[in-house]
């Protein structure tokens, strides 16, 4: 089977350092799906403004090289080996991902067609999308499900600290995104180097911040 990519996904996020590890955990975070000519027609999206979640099917197209069989899982701190099936690791067989994410409204632009905009992606800019279904209760939703290692692995977000005279560079939405993003601590999970500074391109800034303890401090932005 050939596959080829409906769409491409846009986003504030230009690389994959800082790309939320799970949809739906920067909830306020807007992307939208810009789809290839031959589906720029309204009637493919009869109907879908009725949901509220849709699945992405995607590709990790920033990923190089095969992946292995056995992958460190941020959440057990990076160190700790589980099968690649056992996990949501980006490194997989055939860089395929799929997530869940809230849709947001559908919008018919003059020049790309029907383009529709959603809330909590964990896509970066530019990443290819393969199919989009809608999420439906009955059938996606397990609530009493075990979700194995990550019953037991709390993940604790980050209090987020940017100087008034560099969060005036952005909207409020844009700012709440950011802190959003940042609070889920966007450092390789073996990194722990409170005067290491890092950075990661958001919109039209790359945001330089370090951590120390459970704070994030942006030190500065340099437009890009």
């Amino acid at each position: 089977m050939e596959i080829e990519p409906i769409a491409h996904f846009r986003s504030p996020l230009k690389s994959k350092f800082g790309i939320p590890r799970q949809s739906g955990l920067a909830e306020n975070l807007t992307g939208s799906i810009v789809f290839e000519p031959p589906y720029r027609h309204m009637e493919a999206f009869r109907g879908i403004a009725d949901f509220d979640y849709l699945w992405l099917i995607w590709e990790f197209s920033e990923n190089r090289g095969e992946g292995n069989l056995t992958v460190r899982p941020p959440r057990l701190g990076g160190n700790t080996r589980m099968g690649v099936f056992a996990t949501r690791s980006p490194f997989r067989p055939n860089s395929l991902g799929l997530s869940c994410v809230r849709f947001d409204h559908l919008e018919e632009d003059p020049k790309l067609g029907p383009v529709i905009y959603v809330k909590g992606a964990d896509l970066m800019d530019g990443t290819p999308i393969y199919d989009i279904k809608p999420y439906v209760v009955y059938a996606d939703s397990h609530p009493e499900a075990k979700s194995g290692f990550v019953d037991h692995t709390a993940w604790k977000k980050l209090m987020v600290e940017i100087p008034e005279h560099l969060a005036k560079l952005f909207s409020a939405e844009d700012l709440e995104t950011l802190r959003q993003t940042l609070s889920l601590d966007p450092r390789p999970s073996y990194h722990d180097d409170s005067q290491r500074i890092y950075g990661m391109p958001f919109g039209d800034y790359d945001v330089r911040f370090r951590v120390e303890e459970d704070t994030v401090t942006v030190v500065e932005c340099n437009q890009l």
